[in-house]
């Protein structure tokens, strides 16, 4: 068992144990970690809000289709931040709704040590590390979201070594009423809480600085095209803490309405 794996079994023993969903091409097949939908922590002006685990952007409207991202890995210090935690990813749900179909990368810090990985989750399933798309920080990311009209399939590639993966599964009560592109703190403490955020930096999202086409574009009932698109229904999100102290702030959007970045400010 490599050493990814043992610290992973570690840290089961003090967050929540959720139970074993097999799949052959992921190694191991559960991780402690879940990417829930957002904390809403309150809404400063109209467009924006504050949250307690999601930055970064989404956009709402009604039966979405598809969502399409890419990002940069981001590089973990953990001497900063020791024991915490981030996750980018792209989605359909979860901005107003209680499922989230997803997938992404996280990077996180094992005491000093940093650990990266890709998984995908349908919330409230549990998170599923993808063993057959390793990943490592600086690695071009993209990923998408797509629903059929019976079931959604979320596929990640690895632009930078070519390695892919695409999971299908049903949603019951999928509402399909936002796509996003997140930075997060990952959900649980042993009381619920939101787990400690790591120092990421700076992450990137969209073409704009991955230079993956037609990223950070959704498609729902009405519109396709990038976040800005979707125009009076784009929801800037800032992470925040529970004295409204900022954990990590998301850029404007490029010209091109794309692509932004997220900042991270503290733990």
């Amino acid at each position: 068992m490599h050493s990814k794996c043992c610290a992973i079994l570690v840290m089961l023993a003090a967050l929540p144990v959720f139970a074993q969903m097999p799949d052959s091409d992921v190694s191991p097949a559960v991780v402690p970690f879940q990417h829930a939908p957002m904390r809403i922590h309150g809404v400063p002006v109209p467009g924006a809000v504050t949250s307690d685990n999601w930055s970064g952007y989404a956009v709402t409207g009604s039966a979405f289709t598809n969502a399409q991202g890419s990002w940069i890995v981001p590089k973990v210090t953990c001497s900063v931040t020791p024991n915490s935690y981030s996750a980018f990813w792209v989605g359909i749900d979860g901005y107003s709704s209680t499922t989230v179909e997803q997938t992404g990368t996280i990077s996180y810090c094992n005491g000093s040590t940093p650990v990266y990985y890709a998984w995908y989750e349908f919330y409230p399933q549990v998170s599923i590390e993808i063993g057959s798309v390793p990943v490592k920080p600086g690695h071009k990311m993209s990923a998408s979201v797509v629903y059929n009209g019976s079931e959604f399939t979320v596929s990640i590639t690895n632009e930078t070594t070519g390695k892919t993966y695409s999971k299908s599964a049903k949603v019951a009560g999928a509402k399909r009423s936002s796509a996003e592109w997140i930075a997060e703190a990952p959900c649980c403490t042993s009381s619920g809480g939101i787990l400690p955020l790591s120092d990421f930096g700076t992450g990137a999202f969209g073409d704009d600085f991955t230079t993956i086409n037609d990223t950070n574009y959704a498609t729902d009932s009405a519109v396709t095209g990038p976040i800005s698109d979707f125009r009076s229904h784009v929801e800037k999100i800032t992470m925040v803490n529970s004295s409204d102290v900022k954990k990590a702030v998301p850029s404007a959007l490029t010209t091109d309405g794309s692509s932004f970045k997220v900042t991270w400010k503290s733990e």
